[in-house]
């Protein structure tokens, strides 16, 4: 499996854990970090041992999923290209059988979602939009909710492809950087924000309500401009506007608050159509 020029190398984020994939312009198609897909399965300190030792297994029983792993390099956490175990989505989906996790059928939705859909809307990007307003509308989400939503997508784009521009690469990185924003904006991490609200593998931002996606937006929107006048380059720097990002919209929050008498951070969300 060789990487072609011109191939569009890409982060893709499940539930802030990053997975590196490379899209094959030939093929058209994405080949994703095996490792980095164990590590978020297997839940393991060790992925690349995990893979190492499961890649055997399933080579002594002459499973064919192990032949279809290539390797094409990627940006390694050390920042250097390297060549890493990469498989399509095909690949993926039956390797994630042999992988006992609770996180299996979360992923493998996710994984068709940026597998495929993110093929075609490189030819059509109407098709994620239409997708994604359909998908709300079913939940309940008021047409005023959908366009909130699409737009904390666009900003939340524009704060990632900068980091991924400007040396963020490191599997957890994006997961720290994300926490801080959280917490300096709405004094939860991201996992409190869910327990808040009752949620375990379902996307935060899905459940939050407008004033909620307002501020989250706000938070990476200031974080991203206060990066790009910094130049920050780096996880420190950037680590250092996500903290001045995030309390900017944090200080907005505490002020609304005051005026109003009502918190922004609630535990509402639409798994029972709580609108």
């Amino acid at each position: 499996m060789n990487e072609k020029n011109g191939n569009k190398k890409l982060i893709a984020l499940f539930n802030d854990q990053p997975v590196r994939r490379v899209w094959n312009a030939e093929e058209e198609k994405w080949y994703f970090s095996v490792v980095d897909v164990v590590r978020i399965l297997a839940q393991n300190d060790r992925p690349r041992k995990y893979w190492d030792d499961l890649k055997r297994k399933l080579q002594q029983d002459g499973s064919e999923v192990s032949e279809k792993i290539g390797q094409l390099k990627m940006t390694a956490p050390d920042g250097k290209s390297r060549l890493t175990d990469a498989a399509d989505v095909e690949t993926l989906l039956r390797l994630i059988q042999s992988i006992p996790s609770p996180k299996a059928e979360p992923f493998k939705l996710w994984l068709a979602k940026v597998g495929y859909e993110r093929m075609q809307e490189t030819i059509d990007p109407e098709l994620t939009i239409s997708r994604a307003r359909k998908n709300w509308q079913m939940r309940g989400h008021s047409s005023k909710w959908i366009e909130q939503r699409m737009l904390s997508i666009e900003t939340r784009n524009k704060l990632t492809d900068y980091w991924s521009d400007h040396g963020i690469s490191k599997r957890n990185e994006y997961a720290k950087l994300t926490n801080i924003i959280h917490y300096e904006w709405s004094g939860l991490s991201v996992k409190g924000h869910k327990d808040l609200k009752s949620l375990e593998v379902e996307n935060l931002r899905d459940h939050m309500d407008e004033a909620e996606l307002i501020f989250t937006a706000l938070a990476e929107l200031s974080t991203r401009k206060i990066a790009e006048t910094k130049k920050a380059e780096g996880y420190n720097p950037n680590e250092v506007c996500a903290h001045e990002g995030g309390q900017i919209s944090g200080n907005a929050r505490q002020a609304l608050e005051k005026k109003t008498g009502k918190a922004i951070v609630n535990p509402k969300n639409f798994l029972l159509g709580d609108k």
